[in-house]
């Protein structure tokens, strides 16, 4: 006889607590170090799957110069307005923000989001220069227009993002360029691109320990006495209490997730191409400019999704695979 298995859960206790995010917007923590100039991150929003179909273009894969089917997410890229610059400094305890200064016509929805300053209250371009040579990184506070999708919403979303450059002083030019602009994902991403998606998984409520954790439906006499489902022991009697490692029931999903290295296929300007007959499930048209990201995306239809550079990419060995097909049939089922 082998050795008896041993397993208590399936799920990481490195995600734990698992509780339900703060914010739809996720936070981002790390960035690359990228030094090319421009945004590192852009918002959108999530429309819908479909598949497509790809030319393989590893020489070593036995579908060599095939059609290979794969899944592809969608992701509608309405154009991002620049609200802010914000500057940081380094410190001992971590970023400590120096200054910002706001653009001099902001979008009056921004006001159903954040408390617009004044114009008599807002600072110059002058307060960055006089605090230009402490700052360590430069951000752009940028907001997104919700209201030129089908999302039937017209609070935008607030997203700070970092600015990429060689030197403090290039990022800073580059920010009072773009302050007060609209910028598309063409001015950030191009295809072929690898990039990582940020996002707020989609909610599942209050869940038992068998789906939350993956653990052994018990049959037998616990089966009989209609408790199967739970937990078969929580803990020793002593110590008096239970452990945070023992998988009991509460809340799944809703929890902010990072997924790394996902290949844009294509990027477009017309929505009607790339929109199904029908809509997109939950989603309806795509209105604006879109991207095609190979793979699944986190979330449901609507979410915000924010695409960052990638930070762990490994070398691109075979590039962009060429894109014989993308699917517009109905998504309705008929």
């Amino acid at each position: 006889m082998g050795m008896k298995k041993n397993r208590p859960r399936r799920g990481s206790l490195a995600f734990s607590p698992r509780k339900r995010a703060k914010k739809l917007v996720p936070k981002i923590r790390s960035w690359p170090a990228d030094k090319k100039v421009g945004l590192q991150a852009f918002p959108v929003y999530k429309a819908g799957t479909t598949h497509a179909l790809l030319i393989e273009n590893n020489p070593k894969s036995p579908n060599n110069g095939q059609e290979v089917f794969t899944p592809v997410t969608v992701l509608e890229t309405p154009d991002v307005t620049v609200a802010g610059i914000r500057l940081y400094e380094k410190t001992t305890k971590g970023l400590k923000a120096l200054t910002e200064v706001w653009a001099e016509q902001l979008d009056g929805d921004l006001g159903r989001k954040l408390t617009l300053a004044k114009k008599e209250e807002k600072k110059t371009a002058d307060a960055l220069d006089a605090v230009v040579e402490k700052a360590t990184e430069v951000r752009a506070i940028v907001h997104t227009n919700p209201k030129t999708t089908g999302i039937p919403k017209k609070k935008p979303e607030v997203v700070e993002i970092r600015i990429g450059g060689s030197s403090v002083a290039e990022r800073l030019a580059y920010a009072k360029e773009i302050l007060g602009k609209t910028l598309a994902i063409g001015d950030v991403f191009e295809a072929g691109e690898i990039i990582d998606t940020l996002a707020i998984t989609k909610g599942k409520g209050f869940q038992g320990s068998v789906k939350r954790w993956g653990i052994k439906v018990q049959f037998g006499k616990h089966q009989r006495k209609g408790v199967g489902r739970h937990t078969g022991s929580i803990g020793p009697w002593r110590p008096r209490r239970v452990m945070w490692t023992v998988p009991l029931p509460g809340q799944m999903g809703f929890h902010q997730r990072t997924e790394y290295n996902k290949r844009i296929l294509k990027l477009g300007s017309e929505g009607a191409e790339i929109t199904p007959k029908g809509g997109f499930l939950n989603y309806g048209a795509v209105k604006n400019g879109y991207v095609v990201v190979k793979g699944t995306v986190q979330g449901p239809a609507k979410r915000l999704v924010v695409l960052r550079g990638s930070v762990r990419a490994a070398e691109d060995k075979f590039g962009l695979p060429e894109v014989a097909y993308i699917s517009t049939e109905s998504k309705q089922g008929n």
